[in-house]
C-alpha cells in the first residue's frame, strides 16, 4: 500500500507575487519625495497612518475579539508624549516616537487589568471611558495649553530639520518606516506560535484554552502590541501637524469609528482587509470630503451595503471567489502525487 507524500506550505503563488509587489512599492514609496508633490506625499502620508492603525485594530479585533472603541486614548498619548518629552526634557522629536510607543506600552499593562474584567460591549465602552478620562487629564494639563492644545515651538520644529523639505521629507519616511514596521511585525506574529493561539482564540475560546492555549495572556499581548504602535502612529501625526489639543488628539470619529470602517469593509480578520480598506477609505475621503454631510451619509450606506451584501469584507469576498491568500498566516498541506511512499 502506498501513499502520496506530503509537504506543508506556508506560500501560495499569488503570494510570492504579494511579496514581490510589496517590496517593490514599498521602495518605490520610499522614494516618494524625489517623485510626489507635497500633497501626493500629505496623501501617502495620511494612508500610511490609517493603515497603520487599522491593522493594529483588526488584530485585536479580527483575532482575539476585542472590540475596541477607545484606541485613540494611545494616538493621543503618544502625541502628548512628543510634545512633553520635545518641550520639558528636550528631546528630539524623532527620538520620541519610540519613547512614545515604549510608554503605552507600559501604561496599557495596568490598564488591560482594568479593562479585561468587562466582557463584550462592557470592554467596548470601558475602552472608550478609557480614552475619555485620557482626554479630561490631557485638557488640565495647562503646560501643554489645557483646553486649547499647544504647537510645538519653533526652535523645536527646526530640531527635526533645517528646513521645511527636510522636515517633510524625515517625517514622511518616518512614517512609511513605522507603518512598514508594524505591518511586519503584526505578519511574523500572527505566524509565530503566538498567531496560531489567536486564530485558535478566534474560532473558541473555551476550546483554545482547553488546548493549553494562555488566552489571558495572549490577549493581553496583542492589546500592549495594539496601544504601543497606535501610540507611536499618534506622535508621527501630531509632529506632522505641529499642533496638538486633546479634541483631536483623542477624537473617537477620526481615530476610532474611521478605522473600524476601513477594517470593517475591507475585511476583518484578514491581514489584507486593513489595506483594501485604508485604500478606499482615503480614495473617498480625497474625492468626496468637499461635500460635507454627504460624504460621510455615503461612508455610512457603503459601510451598511457592504455588511449587508459582503459581511467578510471585500477582501474576504474576494477570497471566497478566487481563493486568494496574499499574506497567508496558516499552514497548508501540500500533497506530492509525483512521489510514492512504501509501506
Amino acid at each position: 500500500m502506498t501513499a502520496p507524500a506530503f509537504t506543508i506550505s506556508r506560500a501560495t503563488p499569488e503570494s510570492r507575487i504579494a511579496l514581490a509587489f510589496a517590496v517593490l512599492g514599498l521602495l518605490a514609496l520610499a522614494a516618494g519625495p524625489y517623485w510626489l508633490d507635497r500633497n501626493g506625499m500629505r496623501i501617502v502620508g495620511d494612508f500610511m497612518v490609517y493603515l497603520g492603525l487599522a491593522s493594529l485594530w483588526n488584530l485585536l479585533a479580527g483575532y482575539a475579539g476585542l472590540v475596541s472603541v477607545g484606541q485613540q486614548a494611545y494616538v493621543g498619548f503618544g502625541g502628548y508624549v512628543l510634545f512633553g518629552a520635545a518641550i520639558f526634557l528636550g528631546v528630539p522629536p524623532l527620538l520620541a516616537v519610540p519613547i512614545a510607543g515604549v510608554g503605552a506600552a507600559i501604561i496599557s499593562v495596568p490598564i488591560s487589568y482594568l479593562v479585561f474584567r468587562l466582557k463584550g460591549a462592557y470592554f467596548a465602552i470601558g475602552t472608550w471611558v478609557v480614552a475619555e478620562v485620557f482626554m479630561l487629564l490631557a485638557s488640565q494639563w495647562s503646560a501643554l495649553g489645557g483646553g486649547s492644545g499647544i504647537s510645538l515651538p519653533i526652535a523645536i520644529v527646526r530640531e527635526i530639520g533645517a528646513t521645511r523639505a527636510m522636515r517633510e521629507n524625515l517625517i514622511y519616511w518616518t512614517t512609511l518606516g513605522t507603518t512598514a514596521a508594524i505591518l511586519i511585525a503584526v505578519y511574523l506574529l500572527l505566524r509565530s506560535k503566538w498567531g496560531l493561539a489567536l486564530q485558535a482564540i478566534r474560532d473558541s475560546e473555551t476550546a483554545a484554552e482547553s488546548s493549553g492555549v494562555s488566552v489571558a495572556n495572549a490577549k493581553r499581548l496583542l492589546y500592549v502590541v495594539a496601544c504601543a504602535g497606535a501610540a507611536m502612529i499618534g506622535a508621527i501625526y501630531f509632529m506632522t501637524k505641529l499642533r496638538i489639543s486633546p479634541s483631536a488628539a483623542f477624537s473617537v470619529n477620526d481615530w476610532t469609528a474611521f478605522v473600524i470602517f476601513m477594517t470593517v469593509i475591507g475585511g476583518i480578520g484578514r491581514i489584507e482587509g486593513p489595506i483594501v480598506g485604508a485604500a478606499l477609505f482615503i480614495l473617498l475621503r480625497e474625492t468626496l470630503s468637499d461635500l460635507g454631510a454627504i460624504y460621510l451619509i455615503i461612508l455610512g450606506v457603503i459601510a451598511v451595503a457592504v455588511m449587508l451584501l459582503a459581511p467578510k469584507g471585500i477582501w474576504g469576498l474576494l477570497q471566497e471567489k478566487f481563493g486568494w491568500q496574499l499574506f497567508p498566516v496558516g499552514r497548508k498541506l501540500v500533497l506530492d502525487t509525483s512521489k510514492k511512499e512504501g509501506n
